[in-house]
């Protein structure tokens, strides 16, 4: 929308994956590449055997564009099974 509306915008990324010791820096790489640093980044293992991890990535003022575009990169990556991308607006006040 308006470039001053992205500022109020935050893209959240919800990425479902196999457990293996590169996987949260390869996803990590798709944000430095492009010199921004996520808001927020928390990643769980899980699956009865550890062998599945959930990360949740927020970028505040993301244009909607690149977070799609940000989520093909993801889905391309070797053992990522999901990407799920939301948009978060802040509600201005009155």
């Amino acid at each position: 929308m308006h470039h001053s509306d992205s500022h109020h915008t935050t893209a959240c990324f919800s990425v479902n994956a196999r457990v293996t010791p590169g996987m949260m820096p390869r996803v990590l790489e798709l944000f430095a590449k492009r010199n921004l640093v996520p808001s927020a980044f928390v990643a769980r293992v899980l699956g009865p055997d550890g062998e599945e991890m959930t990360m949740d990535i927020q970028m505040e003022g993301m244009e909607r564009d690149l977070a799609d575009y940000v989520a093909a990169c993801m889905r391309q990556i070797v053992g990522v099974d999901v990407v799920l991308v939301a948009e978060k607006r802040l509600a201005r006040s009155a």
